[in-house]
């Protein structure tokens, strides 16, 4: 019987599908047929899921706007199996990564996934501050999360996301893709029937803090001081009542019992002159902050005929954070079209640009400047307005309030003085031209651009406790980032087999610069100019250009359709590998089996059966000027200085091998879809820095060394329980394990581990083999043979000379799950993601608690003495154990059991489940939307982090240090809060 076809767009997570019905066959109104996904691989080439060897991923456009992020990444956590976007948690912008499939390197630089805008690759680095997140004491400053290359994407301009998550399918995109990549395809004009087509998105929403740490509010400042008369008490300065305890940051102080105190007086900013009521002001630290709020306006304009589409759009997007003075304002403009010249020539242009800029972001970290170390050493009895005029009288911009200790800076200063400061310009877009050579034969080029052009100010008033006379830094990044292509391809049909043959090359060049002027001390306190500066240094950067050449060339066959074959091969020359190992070549060969067309099992019960397998070897080459020795310029005008980094002239490239299988259901008239697959990479030869004695005159030297293995499994399942032509729903379901080893270390440590980097001192992560990427090491408790822990005579705990592994900062395992009804012109939808166990080490948990900070540190104070006796063993002379019965201070033992180097009392575990995002929309009737001469009208309430469950003590399990340029998971270095968002959205179609 002859059939005709129609096309249905369906929205599912698994993406745009294509849907052949037959006209003239019965089909019940709540069954999906046939269904064909159309997925975008690697160069930007379209394909059928169903020719796939391995798994590809599609979101589309409307899951990122559902619920408005400012950084659209955020949307596809928990909706992706096998992916996890890390972000620090460092203010507004919010920088992140994206890992598919775990950690593969020990260099943490190529653990991420390539971004590719367009078929053009996107540089994602981070330009840091250059200094690290734990900062107390070095008069140094700290990370400031001047966001990275994702948050400039406008997710109105994002018509779909394809995650390639193995590096089979990301191999022709050579080098950058051997932790896959994510494939953001931007929108075109794709009005119907040539009308022109307006299209508004505005939304506005608000945040609050999530979760809170559990403050005190019993006891208030001191270290358990007592008067003549064997009372605790408390004296701001020493008075009739004693000594002076008010310049701590304890609060083993006396308890809130009604009592009155000298205290400190705000109007004469010193000693009351009288004794004042001692109570406690519970939200010190909480009504520092404020509803954040963000404001959105998106407008595109599209058309199309036959032979041109068109798109353009304006987005304005402003956000005030929730930490007083802070926030950005963003422009984003896109333009594209694409025109048919002729028959044979087609041409497409796409320009994106994206204009940041903010007078103030947060620092972030553990030192004077950032608000979370504020947070960390407020006291209870201390009253937040007390810090609100700043300055002292007759003294501003020379001299701070901040009564209680020199070194915790004012939060109001930090707020409105401390001001880090960014305006960025970031375009992106390609040229592609298509010319038809011949009836089979096609050539297409394109060009793709990235620039990146970004002014940094840093300001540090007078009196702070890092810059005395205050200080003033200005940053210029500079980035140009060149990808120009060429792949000719060949298409054709014999008998039962479909060929297709692609062959280009590629040539990448990448051009970056970072100026930075400092100028230290001010002579005039307020005035932020480099003139105005007592000394000042300027560093002008070396050029950091690199250039990779590549050939590549792909294969597809397929028999019937349903056997297919891909073949890819790619052959890069890297500026940054000597000449001998420059040249490196890596296959890829993928295959998919139609079981269900093959054995002819298809039915309504039991539609689609595939079956796939991949292998892939993959390059990875390195940062440049590491193969000889390269100064740099000093501080000192017209001086160089010596590097640190011994080279290594005989670098070679890091190879990945990757096995992938894995297959797909599809039951009961497609409305059960399910996914499993299995892979391992194995990493070998990786390039990585090891130290060196300084005796030598450097510090690292970069070698290849060292093999890591991951082994995983995803799973995912999409399914209608109910679809009807008034009612729907469907759940979309995902979970992943990863399991990652460590085969082999450098052999120049002779088994000792090789500690690829720690954060502050406290916090190790080391490489053993047998090991795996994410232990933390660090000193802990002491324990028998029994499991009891170990205290000295002196009733502290036993102190050992070694550390141990605490944990690993990944879990065991993440899943994702979401759920859409829809009933007639209302859509509900929520989404909950979570995982189970790995762990964090908390800086802020561990201050606080040697502090008294926290609700747990409320044990054993009303002790007789205020003793605490450690519950655990003592070691005697005849190497025996008894019990321990030496009593001490509360104030001594929360001091040692959570010291700062005691990791293993500091570290929790991550698991959590959240319910990361929920929207009710309501779509408007035609009847109303044909009044109003338009053609469609939506209005929905979304909320994100709406709840959490977790045992973790601080802000948020999914804790992440910036240190520098690096997002490191697995520590809270000084973490901000967490917002909870809510909003309303609307929008309108013309």
């Amino acid at each position: 019987m002859r059939k005709e076809t129609q096309k249905l767009l369906l929205l599912s997570l698994l993406g745009l599908v294509t849907v052949d019905m037959a006209a003239q066959q019965q089909v019940k109104k709540d069954t999906v047929k046939n269904i064909e996904e159309v997925v975008v691989t690697a160069l930007g080439i379209k394909r059928q899921d169903r020719s796939l060897g391995y798994v590809a991923e599609t979101i589309k456009s409307d899951e990122l706007l559902k619920t408005q992020n400012n950084n659209w990444s955020q949307a596809l956590e928990g909706k992706v199996a096998g992916l996890k976007i890390q972000t620090a948690g460092a203010g507004p912008l919010g920088s992140s990564i994206i890992k598919l499939r775990g950690d593969i390197s020990m260099n943490p630089d190529q653990n991420n996934a390539l971004i590719v805008v367009d078929g053009v690759p996107l540089n994602n680095n981070t330009t840091g501050t250059g200094f690290s997140a734990y900062g107390a004491g070095a008069k140094a400053d700290l990370p400031i999360d001047y966001g990275n290359g994702i948050n400039t994407i406008n997710p109105d301009d994002i018509e779909s996301i394809t995650i390639l998550k193995g590096s089979t399918a990301s191999a022709l995109y050579g080098s950058r893709g051997a932790g896959g990549a994510v494939m953001i395809t931007t929108k075109s004009g794709k009005s119907k029937n040539g009308k022109v087509q307006v299209s508004l998105n505005s939304y506005s929403s608000y945040d609050t803090v999530l979760k809170w740490p559990d403050y005190q509010y019993e006891y208030g400042q001191g270290t358990m001081q007592k008067d003549t008369n064997g009372n605790y008490f408390y004296s701001y300065q020493a008075s009739a009542d004693g000594i002076n305890t008010g310049a701590t940051s304890s609060a083993f102080g006396p308890k809130f019992a009604g009592q009155y105190y000298f205290q400190y007086d705000p109007t004469t900013e010193g000693q009351s002159a009288t004794r004042q009521l001692w109570q406690p002001y519970k939200n010190n630290i909480k009504d520092f902050w404020q509803t954040g709020t963000t404001f959105s306006n998106n407008i595109s304009v599209e058309a199309s005929n036959e032979n041109t589409s068109f798109r353009s759009s304006l987005t304005y997007l402003k956000n005030e954070w929730m930490m007083p003075n802070t926030g950005f304002d963003r422009f984003n403009a896109a333009f594209s079209v694409d025109h048919k010249l002729s028959e044979k020539l087609k041409m497409g242009i796409k320009l994106n640009y994206n204009k940041t800029k903010s007078d103030n972001l947060p620092a972030t970290g553990y030192s004077n400047q950032s608000i979370s170390y504020f947070m960390i050493f407020q006291n209870p009895n201390v009253d937040l307005s007390w810090y609100r005029p700043i300055w002292k009288a007759g003294k501003d911009q020379i001299e701070q309030i901040h009564p209680f200790s020199s070194f915790i800076d004012n939060p109001y200063l930090i707020a409105y003085e401390m001001l880090n400061g960014v305006d960025k310009n970031f375009i992106t877009g390609n040229v592609n031209v298509n010319y038809k050579i011949a009836k089979n034969f096609d050539v297409m080029l394109r060009s793709g651009m990235e620039i990146t052009n970004e002014e940094r100010t840093q300001k540090r008033p007078w009196n702070t406790a890092n810059y005395l006379q205050g200080m003033y830094r200005e940053q210029h990044v500079k980035l140009m980032d060149l990808n120009n292509d060429v792949l000719f391809t060949y298409k054709n049909t014999i008998n039962d087999f479909d060929f297709s043959a692609s062959a280009g090359g590629n040539i990448r060049y990448t051009e970056y610069t970072m100026n930075d002027y400092i100028a230290e001390g001010l002579l005039k306190p307020g005035l932020y100019t480099m003139p105005n500066g007592i000394s000042t240094t300027s560093r002008f950067a070396k050029p950091s250009d690199k250039q990779v050449n590549s050939t590549y060339a792909l294969a597809n066959v397929s028999y019937k359709n349903r056997i297919f074959l891909d073949l890819t091969a790619r052959n890069d020359w890297s500026s940054t590998l000597p000449v001998e190992n420059r040249s490196y070549f890596y296959p890829s060969v993928a295959t998919s089996f139609i079981l269900s067309d093959i054995f002819s099992l298809s039915s309504d019960q039991f539609n689609y059966w595939k079956l796939r397998a991949s292998w892939s070897k993959v390059g990875n080459d390195t940062d440049p000027y590491q193969l000889i020795k390269y100064y740099s310029n000093s501080d000192f005008t017209g001086s160089v200085e010596s590097p640190s980094l011994y080279p290594n002239p005989n670098l070679r490239p890091n190879m990945i091998t990757n096995i992938e299988a894995g297959m797909d259901f599809t039951i009961l008239k497609n409305r059960i879809n399910y996914t499993i697959t299995a892979y391992q990479n194995n990493s070998k030869d990786q390039i990585i820095k090891i130290p060196m004695l300084w005796e030598a005159g450097y510090s690292t030297r970069v070698i290849n060394a060292g093999e890591v293995r991951n082994r995983g499994l995803e799973m995912t399942l999409n399914t209608y329980p109910v679809k009807n032509r008034n009612f729907s729903w469907s759940i979309n379901a995902n979970w992943s394990m990863n399991r990652n080893k460590i085969l082999s270390i450098p052999a120049e440590f002779n088994g000792e581990p090789y500690v690829m980097g720690n954060v502050g001192g406290a916090v190790y992560f080391n490489a053993v083999v047998g090991g795996s990427l994410g232990d933390l090491y660090g000193y802990g408790l002491m324990y028998t043979p029994n499991g009891e822990v170990i205290y000295g005579s002196d009733g502290l705990t036993a102190k050992p000379t070694q550390m141990k592994k605490i944990g690993n900062a990944y879990p065991k395992w993440r899943a994702g799950l979401q759920n859409e009804f829809k009933y007639k012109n209302i859509a509900l939808s929520f989404s909950f993601d979570g995982q189970y166990k790995g762990v964090a080490y908390s800086q802020s948990h561990h201050k606080m608690s040697e502090q008294g900070k926290l609700e747990h540190t409320l044990a054993g104070r009303d002790n007789p003495g205020g003793l605490i006796i450690g519950e655990g063993v003592v070691q005697n002379p005849d190497g025996s154990f008894s019990a321990n019965t030496k009593g001490v201070l509360a104030s001594a033992y929360y001091a040692d059991y959570y010291r700062r180097a005691n990791v293993e009392t500091n570290t929790f575990d991550t698991s959590f489940i959240k319910l990361r995002d929920a929207r009710i929309a309501y779509s408007f009737p035609k009847n109303i939307t044909e009044q109003l001469k338009i053609t469609d009208l939506t209005l929905a309430l979304f909320g994100r982090n709406l709840w959490m469950w977790t045992e973790f003590p601080l802000f948020d399990p999914e804790v992440a240090t910036l240190n520098d340029n690096q997002i490191t998971p697995g520590v809270e270095m000084g973490q901000l809060p967490t917002a909870r968002t809510v909003g309303i959205q609307l929008n309108v179609k013309f």
